[in-house]
């Protein structure tokens, strides 16, 4: 297929970089359009992992230089793979993380990952919200994407409707429950606020409001750094 600079309408997107090419590969398959390789690229045991799925798989795999450079910034991208967009809502008997009208594509790659590493696979984006599709997105997530299960809605009312049996962990700079003393019940939604503004003040009143404590030396933490904070808390080791 013709390599195009990425944009949202496509139905498609692209994982740029061996080890994001490998996790869509190992967990995606289904989705995967094709993958191409830079000829620059060397037999490093990355390249041998895609090339022997490819073939197992019956993925097409091929060279390009000029598609490579349109897919990615950086000089040292050797693989990258085009795969269709796809969706899935959130499973109704596991916890989720809810992230209201997130902005940045950075933090959403990192709090990707992270949610891999706690075993947290379920997510529900509020719009507006970042395009997780957006290669920079895959990309900070370091492939973690693919590990998770998620669904956009329109409105948080649309994804409460749907998700009535469950408490709600909403996370506000003057939530009235301490993070190191909540007692969690699952199944439960962990809900955060956007870069900007962070969440309403009707929040306040939505389920059991959670602070995380810090010091008056700053207004907020980072939405990335709040979420990571929050998830070790509740899912770190000995949880």
């Amino acid at each position: 297929m013709k390599i195009k600079r990425y944009k949202k309408e496509f139905e498609y997107s692209y994982a740029a970089g061996i080890f994001p090419t490998v996790e869509l590969l190992l967990n995606r398959p289904e989705s995967v359009l094709e993958i191409i390789l830079n000829s620059k690229a060397n037999n490093n045991e990355g390249v041998l992992k895609i090339k022997d799925i490819c073939g197992k798989k019956g993925i097409p795999l091929c060279v390009n230089d000029a598609g490579i450079d349109l897919i990615s910034s950086k000089e040292n991208c050797y693989a990258a793979g085009v795969f269709k967009k796809y969706e899935g809502s959130p499973a109704k008997k596991k916890d989720h993380l809810v992230l209201v009208n997130p902005e940045n594509a950075g933090n959403l790659g990192t709090i990707l990952r992270t949610m891999a590493g706690f075993n947290i696979t379920e997510l529900a984006l509020i719009r507006p919200a970042v395009d997780i599709f957006d290669p920079s997105v895959v990309r900070a997530s370091m492939g973690s994407l693919f590990k998770i299960n998620f669904k956009y809605y329109e409105n948080f009312d649309g994804y409460a409707e749907d998700f009535k049996d469950r408490v709600f962990y909403p996370f506000l700079t003057n939530g009235k429950n301490r993070l190191d003393e909540l007692a969690v019940k699952s199944p439960a939604s962990y809900i955060f606020g956007g870069e900007s503004s962070g969440l309403p003040e009707e929040f306040l009143h939505t389920g059991k409001s959670v602070v995380i404590p810090q010091s008056k030396e700053i207004d907020s933490l980072n939405l990335s750094i709040a979420v990571g904070i929050a998830l070790y808390s509740i899912f770190g080791e000995n949880k």
